[in-house]
């Protein structure tokens, strides 16, 4: 059984800084492409940042120097280090994985949720002014 977890989220003001996590459990997680997604209320799944399992890294440009996607692998873990957070950064963030998605070659930006299959239950991410 696939398992995500996050944690991380909370609130901060404008200009600060949080960094999520993710646990991996069920899967060989060095196969694995992970991704960062946002969805804020009323609006659609927002791919944030991607991973692939050969290290290729791909960014929203709405996030490009101010988020950093890492991952541990010894222990399945999935990081997002968010800084210089703006209040439109503000929403829930899902950690998302799937085997047979990658990314060299394919994606310029992050892929749609429609190509992950496993997802967490998201944590909230606050900012305010």
């Amino acid at each position: 059984q696939v398992q995500l977890m996050e944690s991380g989220g909370g609130s901060v003001q404008s200009g600060g800084s949080l960094t999520l996590s993710c646990t991996a459990s069920g899967i060989a997680y060095s196969n694995y492409c992970m991704a960062w997604f946002r969805q804020a209320p009323g609006k659609g799944r927002e791919g944030v940042a991607v991973i692939d399992s050969d290290g290729t890294i791909i960014y929203a440009d709405s996030v490009k120097g101010r988020f950093t996607i890492s991952q541990d692998n010894a222990t399945s873990t999935l990081y997002l280090q968010m800084n210089s957070l703006k209040p439109e950064d503000s929403a829930m963030y899902y950690c998302a994985t799937d085997y047979l998605t990658r990314l060299r070659g394919k994606f310029t930006s992050p892929p749609s949720a429609e190509w992950f299959v496993y997802w967490g239950q998201g944590t909230q991410v606050t900012v305010s002014l």
